[in-house]
């Protein structure tokens, strides 16, 4: 099984999201997360370093510039999605990456109380 590390960096991107109220509180995740060809262009675009803000871990020991280094993908590359940092705490806690699963669980709260969920 594959070990992974919280990306700090992406933390603070989703946390600034947050904040700036660039969110979708109902999505179904499984439809509108960003595919292959979608992540291809972003990396295009943007590159690797923006690439990563979005992905809440990070996998030990593989290289920084692939699409394996960058794990538990919380938003569409535009906006953070509730589904998308709910499914992120389930996958990490379903695979005991407990600080990944941590950070994801912060970030909801987070969401959760700048959106006045209760």
């Amino acid at each position: 099984m594959a070990a992974y590390e919280v990306n700090p960096a992406a933390v603070e991107h989703a946390r600034r999201l947050i904040e700036g109220r660039q969110y979708v509180l109902e999505s179904d995740w499984g439809d509108l997360q960003p595919d292959a060809e979608a992540q291809n262009a972003f990396l295009e675009k943007h590159g690797w370093e923006e690439y990563a803000a979005w992905h809440l871990g990070l996998t030990v020991g593989a290289n920084d510039e692939t699409k394996a280094r960058h794990a538990f993908g919380y938003g569409d590359l535009r906006r953070v999605h509730r589904s998308g940092l709910i499914a992120c705490v389930y996958r990490a806690a379903e695979w005991r990456h407990k600080q990944v699963e941590l950070a994801a669980h912060d970030l909801l709260q987070r969401l959760d109380a700048r959106a006045g969920i209760a």
